[in-house]
Order: C-alpha cells, then sequence, then structure tokens
C-alpha cells in the first residue's frame, strides 16, 4: 500500500530512500455506535488511553450512524465514568460516519450488529475491515448494549465490556497491519 508520504516523496524527485527509512503509518481504528455520544465515545478515549500506556501506534476515532444535531454532547452518565479514569470528554461534538472515515480507516468497529449491517450496506468499502467490536476481539457474536437513557449502571456494565473488548482489538488491529 503507498503512503500518503511515499506518494509527496515520489512527486518531490526522493525515490532512492530504503523501504525502511519511512515511518510507519498508524493503525486507523474508527468506532461507531448510534449517536456518538455514548458508546463509541467511550470505546475511542478508552482506547486512546490503552495506547499511550501499551505503546501502541494507533489513529483513533468514533462516529454516529444517526447523529441527533440537537443533541451532540456527550451522554452526562458517559461523561462521568470517563471523568473518573481522568479523561475529559466535555468539548466532544458528536459526528457522523462518513465515506471518508471508512475509506481512511484500516479497521471499522460497531457496537452492534445491527449497526455494522448498516455501515456495510451504506458503505461497501466497508466489506472486510468492519466488525462488531466483540466479535473482532474474540469470535464471539454479541453486541455492545446501548445504555442511552438508562441507570448508570448500565454504562457501568458498556464500560466493564470495552475494558474487556478493548485490549484484545487493539492489538489484533496493529497486527493486522503491521502484516500487510
Amino acid at each position: 500500500m503507498t503512503t500518503r508520504r511515499r506518494l509527496i516523496a515520489v512527486s518531490l524527485g526522493v525515490l532512492a530512500l530504503p523501504r525502511g527509512a519511512w515511518a510507519a503509518e498508524p493503525v486507523k481504528v474508527a468506532f461507531v455506535d448510534t449517536g456518538n455520544t455514548g458508546r463509541s465515545l467511550m470505546a475511542e478515549h478508552l482506547a486512546r488511553g490503552l495506547a499511550a500506556r501499551d505503546g501502541l501506534r494507533v489513529a483513533l476515532i468514533s462516529r454516529g450512524l444517526d447523529v441527533d444535531p440537537f443533541d451532540e454532547a456527550p451522554e452526562p452518565n458517559a461523561r462521568m465514568l470517563l471523568a473518573e479514569r481522568g479523561v475529559d470528554v466535555a468539548a466532544h461534538v458528536a459526528r457522523s460516519l462518513t465515506a471518508g472515515d471508512v475509506a481512511h480507516a484500516d479497521v471499522v468497529l460497531t457496537m452492534t450488529a445491527a449497526q455494522l449491517k448498516t455501515v456495510v450496506a451504506r458503505y461497501p468499502k466497508a466489506r472486510g475491515k468492519a466488525f462488531t467490536l466483540v466479535a473482532y476481539a474474540t469470535g464471539e457474536a454479541a453486541d455492545v448494549p446501548d445504555a442511552w437513557g438508562k441507570p448508570m449502571a448500565d454504562y457501568r456494565a458498556v464500560l466493564a465490556q470495552l475494558d474487556r473488548f478493548l485490549p484484545p482489538a487493539l492489538v489484533k488491529a496493529a497486527a493486522a497491519v503491521a502484516s500487510t
């Protein structure tokens, strides 16, 4: 796969550098849920912490499939749980998944099978690189349920699932992209 850096170098006439001289591109992972105010937002920021802790070169984004333009702020319970871990998401504004996001991502991880089906239907280029988070991490068919509008206990359950599935998913993504 040709990287942007290589294309720029070629256009500038810099052709003699060995392949190893190029800095490796980070693994690009997009987390997707419904509104980008809860699960995908939490996944993105928890993954950032894991990547920093484990020294993984990843670029992370979160997006929604049905972002409400009148409700773009993080869900209060998600915000509180992340704050407990030292993560401030107050400035987050929900964003919709775009064809460009899918085209640039190495891996697209949805929270549910229904969301996966929607992503692949809307963006055929997602086929082969879009998965549910749980299936990608473990091979199991399970969803990370939506806690929107539910008590804090439901948000804690989502957080526990993210804590379980994000580490193996990030390691797998990094390994898969490194081997290409």
